[in-house]
């Protein structure tokens, strides 16, 4: 491998794990998603409300011509519903569908404006049973701010995600 002109092979090579993760805050705390999972951020916009479903299930928008399942991630996480400000956004996700599929997931995420690059192997456990809440994954201190890296293939229980889905798993067989 080489190494820019000034920059130590060990210096390299520490750039180079680095990825893209996308900021958002859920009350007080900031969050992290690997972009690697996102497909596009969009702008907030009203979703068609599903009777039946969970609160924290904001209901149907529409994606590239298709139905979007939207979940409101601050709903799921505190039972409340994200702020609509304009810097609250819809991430459409890359998420794991029934039958090993994979199908697109909205987000409501609150402040998702930023973008940071931080090294996955530096998130360390943060010590917790997550059991309750399974897409919370390792936590990195980042300048006093302490950061939570949230898994997409974790944030929708496996009942949910046949109801939210089931059609479009279908559909993919």
């Amino acid at each position: 491998m080489n190494s820019a002109p000034g920059t130590s092979p060990s210096a390299a090579s520490a750039a180079s794990q680095r990825r893209l993760f996308l900021r958002f805050a859920i009350g007080a705390d900031v969050y992290v998603l690997d972009t690697r999972e996102i497909l596009q951020v969009l702008p907030l916009a009203p979703c068609k409300r599903v009777p039946g479903m969970p609160a924290w299930v904001a209901g149907l928008g529409m994606y590239r011509g298709r139905t979007l399942p939207v979940i409101d991630v601050t709903a799921l996480a505190t039972g409340r519903a994200a702020a609509r400000l304009t810097s609250t956004r819809v991430v459409v996700a890359d998420s794991p569908a029934p039958g090993g599929a994979r199908a697109p997931l909205g987000l409501i995420l609150e402040q998702a404006t930023e973008t940071a690059h931080y090294d996955p192997s530096a998130f360390m456990p943060s010590g917790l049973d997550h059991r309750d809440a399974p897409y919370l994954g390792p936590v990195l201190d980042s300048g006093g701010v302490l950061l939570q890296w949230v898994r997409v293939e974790e944030l929708v229980p496996a009942g949910i995600r046949e109801r939210l889905f089931g059609v479009a798993g279908e559909a993919a067989t």
